[in-house]
């Protein structure tokens, strides 16, 4: 073996020779696990031969430090060692992969000195750096002066065009390929080219793409299977998804989370959780995409069940970040709060520097299930962490859960610190004033909105503010709030009015919103009809009571739905 070589060189003394230590040092950097081994290797030799600075350039080109492969080239230049092609392709390579376009230029240059700028290999090689380094032009350039382009050199061009995100670009090289003599398209073109199509939403295409594969007999390997099923699968094409999935050979675990994604989106999840139950290795992808799937489909209690076999049963598999977000907004829409405390404890154990995403869903779970004292220490705990939602999230908390006076405080605390409120921030601080019955506070927040933070109301916020005061009884001024709306009003917000007249008694308003929702979507669900109808009766108005229920059964209108509580 390379080691016992490695060994008998050292007992002899030969280890610092460079032609013995050829085969050694090869041996090591082509494998990147001994990377470490070669590097050790090569630095007791005095004076490294060409052949040994090419292997470790390509084993370090390949490794997980490729910039240790630049300090190699430059001691190779400093000491006047000879550049070949060889050295060239690799140290390129090394220069992508670190995206140091300066070096990359440095090479070039003494590519052009050495009388390497039409070897095919390092034209191709400078394509692709340059393309990794974001600089599509150099790559262009340099494409287009090759007299003999290759496969690799199409390849790398369309790879530049696609790294760049120039997906328009990318086709048209693409059909200068196919028109091209002697050159077919491979996996990794069409892999780049369906991606191309479908980033640019160009749907008829990637079907005229995919009978070019079948009729030209590309092969279907991983990288393009995986492909076409998350392109197939996020636009619901679920059949076609099955069947490029059918078609890998050799699946890997890309391929099998592409599938039961796929159906999880669509909502098949029956077809989703077979995919699941035969997978011959699930990982943590595999586990978050049926709990964010079912989360998504709004079945809170299914992500639930399914996280609890994925913590409490046989899988080795822990949970991560993403896991943790999709479960515990699971458990704030049911209010599951000891599953909450549970999902609590792995954040605990698991993670040492949670995330904000993941402390603004602990935040929001415990908010929802009633334990803002809870919600309060995750938020003390997160000083250097906050972001407008984390800010958004602990005082909407507080306003549902009857603490108004606190989220004021917060909201101060918050201007403060210098942290700019977003637009839902200001939805929580009007629903504390709701909760407090504070209208012209509410109406100084709306206002300073656009004045103080430049942020524009949107329907929303209108809506908060005229459920502010009809709650408060103010409806006049709710109805001058509405006709002064700078945009037309949502018909919701007529129908709060019409809310805040059948609380109120207020008869005249009560006809008046009736009338601006007469016609409407919204006039043609249950709830105009019956409050308007419900405020003339509460006023001893039978006849017209009488005739907003004839004018309800007249549009045949459904009822808005059932709702229950656990």
């Amino acid at each position: 073996t390379v080691r016992e070589l490695h060994g008998h060189f050292i007992r002899t003394n030969r280890h610092k020779n460079p032609n013995a230590m050829s085969q050694v040092i090869e041996s090591y950097a082509r494998s990147p696990p001994s990377i470490d081994k070669a590097r050790f290797a090569f630095s007791e030799i005095e004076a490294p031969t060409l052949a040994l600075c090419n292997h470790m350039i390509r084993g370090l080109s390949r490794s997980d430090t490729p910039a240790d492969a630049l300090h190699v080239f430059d001691k190779m230049c400093v000491t006047g060692l000879r550049i070949d092609n060889i050295t060239l392709i690799f140290i390129t390579k090394a220069c992508g992969r670190v995206t140091d376009v300066s070096f990359g230029r440095r090479v070039h240059t003494r590519v052009l000195k050495l009388g390497f700028g039409s070897y095919l290999y390092v034209c191709n090689a400078l394509i692709h750096m340059y393309g990794c380094c974001a600089d599509f032009r150099s790559s262009r350039r340099i494409f287009d002066e090759m007299d003999e382009k290759d496969l690799v050199s199409w390849n790398s061009m369309i790879c530049a065009y696609s790294h760049c995100e120039r997906y328009e670009d990318v086709l048209a090289v693409f059909q200068m390929m196919r028109a091209a003599e002697n050159t077919k398209p491979d996996a990794v073109t069409m892999v780049k080219v369906i991606f191309a199509c479908s980033f640019l939403g160009e749907s008829e295409l990637i079907d005229r793409f995919v009978e070019y594969i079948d009729d030209n007999s590309i092969e279907m390997d991983v990288y393009l299977g995986n492909t076409l099923i998350d392109v197939f699968g996020n636009r619901g094409r679920l059949e076609m998804a099955r069947g490029f999935f059918d078609r890998i050979t050799e699946k890997n675990s890309v391929s099998w989370n592409a599938m039961l994604i796929a159906y999880a989106k669509s909502g098949d999840f029956v077809r989703a959780r077979k995919v699941f139950d035969e997978m011959p290795c699930r990982d943590v992808v595999s586990w978050t995409s049926m709990i964010t799937g079912f989360v998504q489909a709004n079945r809170p209690d299914d992500a639930i069940a399914v996280f609890l076999e994925m913590t409490t049963g046989s899988s080795e598999v822990g949970p991560d970040r993403v896991t943790l977000t999709a479960v515990l907004s699971a458990c704030a829409r049911t209010g599951r709060l000891d599953v909450g405390k549970t999902v609590h404890d792995t954040v605990r154990r698991t993670i040492a520097n949670p995330d904000v995403y993941v402390l603004n869903a602990l935040i929001d779970m415990y908010c929802k299930c009633g334990s803002v004292g809870e919600a309060m220490a995750v938020f003390r705990g997160t000083e250097a962490k906050k972001d407008p939602v984390t800010w958004t999230c602990i005082i909407s908390g507080l306003a549902v859960n009857g603490d108004p006076e606190n989220a004021f405080r917060l909201f101060s605390r918050m201007s403060l610190l210098g942290v700019k409120p977003a637009h839902g921030t200001f939805v929580a601080v009007i629903l504390a004033c709701v909760h407090s019955g504070d209208v012209d506070r509410g109406l100084a927040f709306f206002r300073s909105m656009e004045k103080d933070h430049g942020l524009v109301p949107e329907m929303k916020h209108y809506g908060a503010v005229v459920d502010l005061m009809c709650r408060a009884g103010y409806l006049e001024r709710a109805h001058d709030f509405i006709a002064g709306m700078p945009v037309d009003p949502d018909p919701a917000l007529w129908t709060m009015l019409l809310g805040g007249c059948r609380l109120h008694g207020d008869l005249v308003l009560s006809g008046i919103a009736m009338e601006k929702l007469r016609g409407s979507e919204e006039s043609k669900r249950v709830s105009g009809y019956v409050l308007s109808s419900n405020s003339y009766a509460s006023a001893g108005k039978w006849d017209d009571a009488t005739r907003m229920r004839e004018e309800f059964r007249e549009f045949e209108i459904k009822p808005s739905g059932w709702s229950c509580l656990q």
